[in-house]
């Protein structure tokens, strides 16, 4: 079936180039979009995980942290503290 939509333009580019990097056509990215959303109406898969579960560290990154290079240094707060402290701030 046939329709004609409107897409905004930003929406249009992106869709557009993520075609062309895919070797697919717009049509295709529209239907693979819309099949996705019908399969979840809810939209619930990207909130039941929160932003760092979903984010993928760099294999360097991880092996820094895991070797404890981004650990509070003696007389400096934790990262978790400086975030509740600004929160209680405001």
């Amino acid at each position: 079936m046939k329709t004609t939509i409107e897409i905004p333009e930003p929406i249009y580019k992106k869709a557009k180039i993520l075609a062309v990097e895919n070797g697919q056509t717009l049509k295709q990215i529209v239907i693979r979009a819309l099949k996705r959303e019908l399969d979840d109406p809810t939209g619930d898969s990207h909130i039941q995980q929160t932003f760092s579960q979903r984010r993928r560290l760099l294999p360097s990154f991880s092996r820094h942290q895991a070797a404890g290079a981004y650990r509070p240094g003696a007389g400096h707060q934790d990262i978790t503290e400086l975030i509740s402290d600004e929160r209680d701030a405001r």
